[in-house]
């Protein structure tokens, strides 16, 4: 399995609700190949994370060519990426 990890900057004022998160992006990653779970974990500071679980690499790569992934990208209002890595997952309980 692989994981991409994702730090983001969030301005909680442009979507307090996080109607973007629950209504467009988590059913969108739901959709890809391979996907297996993901976490959004709450932002402290504005600064949030998130790890979404693939079956194995070129899902987990794919998965971030789909959502057009980039330092300093915008997946959806009030969200800027500040840094994103997929790593094979050596270990789950």
């Amino acid at each position: 399995m692989y994981a991409n990890f994702i730090e983001a900057t969030i301005d909680s004022s442009v979507d307090p609700e996080r109607k973007g998160l629950h209504e467009d992006i988590i059913p969108r990653v739901r959709e890809f190949p391979g996907f297996v779970a993901g976490y959004w974990l709450e932002p402290i500071d504005g600064k949030g994370m998130s790890v979404v679980i693939y079956e194995d690499e070129v899902s987990a790569t794919g998965a971030m060519d789909r959502m057009s992934l980039r330092v300093g990208g915008s997946p959806a209002p009030g969200i800027t990426i500040e840094r994103f890595e997929t790593r094979e997952v050596v270990g789950h309980a």
